[in-house]
């Protein structure tokens, strides 16, 4: 519609497309917390926003005539924070003139506003003359097997020794982190988990490098990955446990329990 909110409820609907069992929800517009007034509209964002939490792959719907508006950004940040697999569409394509030109616009300002999401596929689409669909439908389905995508412990350890040689971790203090393990230990989205020394004195920026390295090495473009660093000590069953067993035995060899002398 001519503004957000005018779609009042999440519409659902269930359909074959391409042969793939599919459910589709049309959600609300959501404008800025200031400008959403009435009840009904909170009632229908709210509604909106638990379809986008509950969702698989979520479809970002862009007008090609006014793209990447705040609206759209929440939309699409929110979906990455809820580990959701994204698509951005670009509809009303068949009413652009400069396709080419226009393109290029939309791949360096989604790059630029959504760095998250890099790699995550976009496509043009017209729901006019339903041009773009066919490519849409693959879209969703590879970003769908890339949510799902799971590595073996054997290729992640051998990808984490040529990363850490390529760009070893700093030193702070002259002593340098060690990584020693990776492991997957979920999937939708994709989790993984790095035993290493000093995991909070290892810097975001070498935790994104792992990230990027992840998405380009192992083709998981767009999807959200969540890496967690982890410190050896954790696996340790008896930190932070006082020792109780030394002083009982020591009260023993005291003489614990013998009659008092007279």
């Amino acid at each position: 519609g001519p503004e957000a909110g005018i779609t009042r409820d999440s519409i659902s609907l269930a359909f074959e497309w391409g042969g793939t069992p599919t459910r589709i929800f049309d959600t609300a517009g959501m404008r800025k917390k200031a400008k959403v007034q009435e009840k009904l509209e909170k009632l229908s964002v709210a509604d909106g926003l638990r379809a986008v939490k509950f969702a698989e792959v979520v479809v970002v719907l862009l007008d090609a005539a006014i793209p990447f508006e705040q609206q759209d950004l929440r939309i699409a940040d929110l979906a990455e924070r809820e580990g959701r697999a994204v698509v951005i569409a670009v509809n009303k394509w068949d009413a652009e003139r400069h396709k080419q030109e226009k393109l290029a616009e939309l791949k360096e300002a989604f790059n630029r506003l959504l760095p998250q999401l890099r790699g995550a596929p976009l496509v043009t689409v017209s729901a006019k003359t339903g041009k773009g669909l066919e490519r849409l439908h693959g879209a969703v389905l590879r970003a769908h097997r890339v949510w799902n995508s799971r590595i073996s412990t054997a290729q992640l350890n051998r990808w984490l020794e040529g990363m850490v040689s390529a760009h070893p971790p700093p030193a702070p203090g002259g002593r340098r982190i060690r990584l020693r393990y990776m492991t997957q230990v979920k999937t939708r989205p994709p989790g993984f988990v790095v035993m290493c020394s000093h995991p909070d004195k290892l810097p975001a920026s070498y935790s994104r490098y792992l990230v990027n390295g992840l998405r380009d090495d192992f083709d998981m473009p767009g999807t959200p990955i969540r890496l967690f660093m982890r410190s050896q000590a954790d696996q340790n069953p008896f930190k932070d446990k006082k020792n109780w067993g030394t002083p009982s035995r020591l009260k023993k060899h005291l003489g614990k329990g013998k009659p008092p002398k007279r």
